[in-house]
């Protein structure tokens, strides 16, 4: 071989030897996601549940302002009894009397738990708007965000960029803006005791937080039916004894008005809507992406608010709603963030049901090699 061959041979295994630099995206790579059907249809799931919080916030008002009604647990009770019969019923026919009592023995005791915490964030926040004004209330409730956002760093081991905080943080301050405008409108109103509201208000948020994570944690385990329906059945019968020790005497205000009976129950199908597609954005997406999606809800609350109660429009409105659709888009340009234990699929699907029934699972039923 002679020097010039050697030479090549020396240039080839150095090339070899050093790691190609990967190329770096450009605006256009990155930004394509807007074009994803995945993307898409979180985008398009997230703003039909924000339009099921809007049906809930408007029903709700009506009930305090025209019919006198002031009963949070008596408004949920309802919701939860209709998704345990519904979901259980569906749990019972998929996997049989034993599948569903083995449900309750192997894993009540985490629903039970999820279920308090819904009941008692459900609570709180509506209860809050008595005492404190729209504006701190608002505000508040969006503690829920970041609570969703650190508990998913620590128990579900998510690990978020520095792009995605960012995309938080334009959502929130869209939500600022919208608050501002609020107050611009005077749909504002003076707080009877804010301390004690306040305290409500994030106690709330903090049980909604905590629920959204632990719901996301279980439906990414187990089948929805189950897990709406088993933390659903715990939550009724809290709610029935929370709605007896607290709110009999509100019954007697539905005597006489089939108007507030009817928007109790247009209440109950925004809410049975909300829970049933809640799980499912916390499949495509999370927890957080869920709260974030939650945060137009107060524009479309104006839409309805115009003709309902006299609400007047202002320039921040259009600007705020597409501040916070930009904040969940510029939160989902990186591919959205998921806990370590993935998502539900086929195969864990088959695997959560040999562990239910105690059924030897695939790997097992491999047949072991004998050795010679």
């Amino acid at each position: 071989m002679d020097q010039s061959e050697k030479i090549q041979v020396d240039d080839l295994s150095t090339q070899e030897s050093v790691s190609p630099i990967p190329e770096r995206k450009t605006w256009r790579q990155r930004l394509a996601f807007l074009k994803d059907p995945a993307f898409l249809k979180v985008l398009f799931l997230g703003q039909l549940l924000s339009l099921c919080i809007t049906g809930t916030n408007v029903t709700t008002t009506e009930l305090a302002n025209k019919y006198n009604v002031n009963a949070p647990t008596m408004q949920t009770f309802l919701v939860y009894a209709c998704l345990a019969i519904v979901y259980n019923a569906y749990a019972i026919y998929k996997r049989g009397i034993k599948g569903w009592l083995l449900q309750f023995w192997r894993r009540g005791i985490y629903y039970f738990i999820l279920g308090f915490v819904d009941v008692e964030g459900n609570y709180f926040v509506v209860k809050s708007f008595q005492y404190t004004s729209m504006l701190s209330a608002m505000l508040l409730d969006c503690w829920s965000t970041p609570v969703c956002m650190i508990l998913s760093y620590f128990f579900l081991k998510v690990r978020y960029r520095w792009v995605q905080f960012l995309g938080v943080f334009i959502a929130l301050c869209g939500l600022g803006m919208l608050v501002a405008s609020d107050v611009i409108t005077g749909k504002n109103y003076d707080a009877v005791d804010p301390v004690r509201g306040d305290l409500f208000c994030l106690l709330g948020a903090t049980f909604y937080g905590i629920s959204n994570v632990g719901e996301e944690f279980m439906a990414r385990k187990h089948p929805l039916y189950e897990v709406i329906g088993m933390f659903t059945f715990f939550a009724t019968f809290i709610n029935l004894v929370q709605m007896m020790i607290f709110e009999r005497s509100q019954f007697a205000t539905l005597v006489g008005q089939p108007e507030a009976v009817g928007m109790i129950v247009v209440y109950t199908v925004c809410m049975f809507v909300l829970y049933s597609l809640a799980p499912v954005l916390f499949r495509w997406g999370s927890a957080l992406l869920y709260n974030l999606s939650l945060l137009t809800s107060d524009f479309y609350g104006l839409i309805f608010g115009l003709g309902l109660f006299g609400y007047q429009v202002t320039v921040m409105y259009p600007f705020a709603y597409v501040v916070v659709i930009l904040g969940i888009a510029i939160y989902y340009i990186f591919p959205n963030p998921t806990p370590p234990m993935g998502t539900f699929d086929k195969d864990k699907m088959e695997q959560e049901r040999r562990e239910l029934f105690g059924l030897p699972t695939q790997d097992e039923e491999q047949p072991q090699t004998v050795s010679s």
